[in-house]
């Protein structure tokens, strides 16, 4: 006898509608296969499917059993599959009385005694649902996550049990959804508690409003870190369609944390300097979203940037470019978004202190000039604003009272520059391209010789041009103006500081 169940895989953070043909046949030697390229943790799934059958109380059929999983070329991965693949199996071998074909989803791994635990990528497996128009079963753990998609039936369970029981009546009532009580939160550290670096501040506050990368560089104690944690409360919060997005993300990878539901709070991604390009960027034998897609829509945070193995640095160049990562692999290319704010931090030199007025280098110019050069140009000439910071003199930490603006009034103008951007032109000026704001700038005379005085100066790239351009329309949005003057041109100047690094390169034609 055969039986057709619905259940789906994961693609990237896309879920594919996948069937499960169950075969129970009298004829050959009794035995559980499963074809359809399933992987190891598939495979293992006949020894979980025939424990949880039997201790759920349920016989298991002693004949042949062939389990397919279609499309056939499409591999297979993950625990989830385990549940459709018992109820199959039961439905086909007549120990479940209702067997007709119903719109119904069905996924979740399966324990020994029969229980459902909790899966990874339940958000995609639920839009899937959605655009299929089906209900979905699956496990109660993940309600939750499930109640983020308000238009599909869903049928939460904990045990094989329940799922038997859900699956054979067709008059089995959904579950209500779980009301959405986590508010946005901020950043959780107050831009008030930072002494001194009044350009640091300044840094900030710019590439928060128009989603620019930033590097900082100083020696240690100079508050990059401490500047760095701090942009996640300047940044408005997620819309609705970006906290779907990110929780999917979040979710696929196995990082949203039990009974969470919509993410609504930026991510914050800090990795360690000895993380691999595949953990920065995403990939695998099966790809999984890494650092950078984790960090969509938020901040990622690369603290003693040097450290990172060159290989880890030069794969981010293309992503921070087109804000997608595109893995590609002989039978198919992923992609897993990557629209991130990229602040970075390092040290002058190896001791830190080159240049400082407090501490004396004790590194010899050849060893901080190799130091710098592990970065790349192409690499700094993506950052579009590059600060050295120097260290705060004890006079200013020793004062009582706030050090300066909080986080909330810094906030109240990002949020209103980021809404001048959207209304404008549907993204942030990080994102867009120069070339819309390029021509308003040359047709003014001095602006455009402005632009050929820094070109000649500092050998700007016609890619350092861009971002200069864009960063001092930031500038104009946080004043409030619309056009860029060449004041605004000036300040994004001061932030393209040769002394992080030469870029080389020749006269850029403006225009």
């Amino acid at each position: 006898m055969l039986s057709r169940i619905t259940t789906a895989a994961l693609v990237g953070i896309e879920a594919v509608p996948v069937l499960v043909e169950v075969d129970v046949s009298t004829g050959g030697l009794p035995g559980l296969t499963i074809v359809g390229l399933p992987d190891a943790t598939v495979r293992e799934s006949r020894e979980r499917v025939r424990s949880a059958i039997r201790n759920a109380g349920f016989p298991f059929p002693r004949t042949r059993v062939t389990v397919s999983l279609a499309p056939a070329d499409l591999k297979k991965v993950g625990a989830a599959f385990d549940l459709p693949i018992a109820i199959g199996i039961l439905a086909a071998s007549g120990a479940l009385p209702y067997r007709e074909e119903r719109p119904l989803v069905i996924a979740g791994g399966l324990s020994l005694d029969g229980a459902v635990p909790p899966m990874r990528g339940l958000l995609a497996v639920a839009s899937a649902a959605q655009r299929s128009g089906a209900g979905l079963l699956f496990p109660e753990s993940n309600l939750a996550e499930a109640s983020v998609i308000d238009t599909v039936r869903l049928f939460p369970v904990r045990s094989l049990a329940e799922a038997a029981r859900v699956f054979v009546s067709p008059t089995a009532q959904p579950a209500a959804r779980l009301a959405d009580t986590a508010g946005e939160t901020d950043g959780g550290e107050d831009l008030a508690d930072v002494r001194g670096q009044l350009l640091g501040r300044r840094a900030i506050e710019i590439a928060a409003a128009g989603g620019h990368h930033l590097l900082f560089s100083g020696p240690p104690g100079a508050g990059k870190t401490m500047l760095a944690r701090r942009v996640p409360g300047l940044l408005p919060p997620l819309r609705l369609e970006e906290s779907l997005t990110v929780t999917t993300i979040h979710s696929v990878a196995g990082m949203l944390p039990p009974g969470a539901g919509l993410i609504k709070k930026r991510p914050f991604r800090a990795p360690h300097h000895t993380c691999s390009d595949v953990a920065l960027t995403g990939g695998g034998s099966v790809p999984r979203p890494g650092e950078l897609s984790l960090a969509h829509h938020g901040v990622l945070f690369l603290d003693e940037l040097p450290e990172f193995s060159r290989r880890s640095l030069e794969t981010l160049r293309q992503p921070l470019e087109q804000r997608v990562v595109q893995v590609a692999r002989a039978a198919k290319s992923i992609a897993f978004p990557a629209s991130v704010m990229l602040i970075a931090a390092m040290n002058p030199c190896p001791c830190g202190f080159a240049g400082s007025t407090t501490r004396p280098c004790t590194c010899d110019a050849r060893t901080a000039d190799r130091y710098r050069r592990r970065l790349s140009g192409p690499l700094l000439d993506r950052f579009d604003l590059r600060l050295p910071l120097p260290a705060v003199p004890w006079s200013q930490l020793e004062k009582d009272g706030p050090g300066g603006e909080s986080t909330a009034s810094v906030r109240q103008r990002v949020c209103i520059a980021r809404t001048r951007q959207l209304d404008r032109q549907g993204m942030v000026n990080g994102e867009l391209d120069a070339s819309v704001i390029r021509p308003q700038v040359v047709r003014q005379a001095e602006c455009r010789d402005l632009l050929r005085k820094a070109v000649l100066t500092y050998k700007l790239s016609v890619r350092g041009v861009s971002r200069v351009i864009k960063v001092a329309r930031t500038i104009a949005d946080l004043a409030g103006e619309p056009l860029v003057s060449p004041a605004h041109l000036a300040e994004a100047l001061q932030f393209r500081s040769r002394e992080l690094g030469d870029e080389g390169g020749t006269e850029t034609e403006i225009g």
